[in-house]
């Protein structure tokens, strides 16, 4: 609540201050007109573009729908100018600057849906443990979990109030859906609990100066199962309750993370990714459809686990997001329509020529065809890409789609 409230009151100075120095008048505007839109969860604009959405139930759409993980972030000028008034998780924590921020590259290029601007791990934080974002590292846990010395895991907030810790993006999706007007659907997310685990243990995702390395985590799952599916358990739990929040917010589409779930042993890989990844699917929504009555699309990012496709096509999720590592074609034909299919564009391809990049859009989507398909990268943008091959990207996603 305390976090809430303070930026409820960010919000209000941010307001006031509307004059910070290079601020243009146009972005003043901007953030005035943020300012006068309501923040419930009722009454929002009609939807105007819905292929996303046509596309997960593998109806006709108008166009190929496209979007990108990390959509808003460092390659765009605004975002920079902003993160040099505020560092990340105030941002995340301001219903506001949520909402300007997921709405640059709506303003800015012709996308199919938007992402509400967050980070997967306020999740940690609703459960007690601090995260930092450290300049040149990233993320960072600064006093992760040590087992066996945390077996008894009191130091974790065992029945976390959403609304409580994470009211902040409730409100900001709410806001959010009201600002977007309709225009294109909202999607909400979450970290996986595997890849979420992995920065518990390990302090941060990958390895490095001041992080282990992935061994660490892994190494948990063999010598302390029962604790590990302890803390599974836990952040399952805390997940499901979050993106029905989130829903009950107004997200239209609900995407899961697991952005480290290939790294694991086909054992682990069932006992510690697919079995909570699956709970959360069904739980999330059997609860919207009682709560709600609706039928909330779920994606589940899987990145660097193709060898393990055809399960994770049947594990109730509607759409399976693959990274680059496997041809599109390849994918389809193993998966079929079982799912609607989401990717998967090396992102390293934003740095080829505008020639070779539309070549490889065509080569792609060919291989995806026109049912059940989203185009996306097979990651995120990097914070040095050239907003301009992003918007050529899109062009060349939209235009294909009449030769399909």
């Amino acid at each position: 609540m305390t976090e809430l409230l303070s930026g409820r009151i960010e919000a209000l100075i941010i307001q006031l201050e509307g004059r910070e120095e290079g601020t243009s008048e146009k972005l003043r505007a901007k953030r005035k007109w943020i300012e006068t839109l309501p923040r419930k969860a009722k009454n929002f604009p009609p939807l105007k573009n819905d292929n996303l959405l046509r596309a997960i139930r593998g109806e006709k759409v108008d166009r190929i729908p496209i979007w990108v993980h990390r959509q808003a972030g460092r390659y765009m000028k605004e975002f920079r100018d902003l993160r040099k008034q505020h560092d990340f998780f105030t941002i995340c924590r301001n219903p506001k600057l949520v909402c300007e921020v997921t709405l640059q590259p709506i303003d800015a290029f012709d996308l199919d849906a938007s992402i509400i601007f967050c980070d997967i791990l306020v999740i940690l934080q609703a459960l007690g443990i601090e995260v930092q974002m450290v300049k040149g590292v990233g993320p960072w846990v600064p006093n992760p979990l040590k087992f066996p010395d945390d077996k008894d895991l009191s130091r974790l907030n065992h029945n976390v109030d959403v609304y409580k810790e994470l009211g902040y993006v409730f409100e900001g999706i709410s806001l959010t859906r009201h600002a977007l007007q309709g225009k294109v659907p909202l999607i909400g997310f979450t970290g996986a609990p595997w890849t979420l685990f992995v920065y518990m243990i390990c302090g941060k995702g990958t390895s490095g100066k001041k992080g282990k390395t992935w061994k660490e985590a892994i190494s948990w799952l063999y010598k302390y199962p029962k604790l590990s599916h302890k803390v599974f358990d836990l952040i399952t739990e805390t997940n499901i309750k979050y993106l029905v929040g989130q829903v009950k917010a107004g997200a239209q589409v609900l995407e899961v993370f697991d952005s480290w779930i290939g790294i694991l042993s086909p054992k682990l890989f069932q006992d510690f990714a697919l079995r909570y990844d699956t709970k959360i699917c069904k739980e999330v929504k059997r609860r919207c459809k009682k709560e709600l009555g609706i039928d909330i699309p779920m994606t589940l990012f899987a990145k660097g686990a193709n060898q393990y496709l055809e399960q994770l096509s049947k594990s109730g999720y509607d759409t399976i997001s693959i990274d680059w590592c496997i041809e599109s074609k390849k994918a389809r034909k193993r998966v079929q329509l079982n799912c609607c299919l989401q990717g998967n564009l090396d992102p390293c391809f934003l740095y080829a020529s505008e020639k070779d990049l539309r070549e490889e859009v065509k080569k792609m989507l060919n291989g995806f065809g026109p049912t059940k398909t989203i185009a996306n990268l097979g990651h995120g943008m990097f914070p040095d890409h050239d907003p301009e091959k992003l918007a050529i990207f899109i062009d060349a996603v939209h235009s294909h789609t009449s030769f399909l």
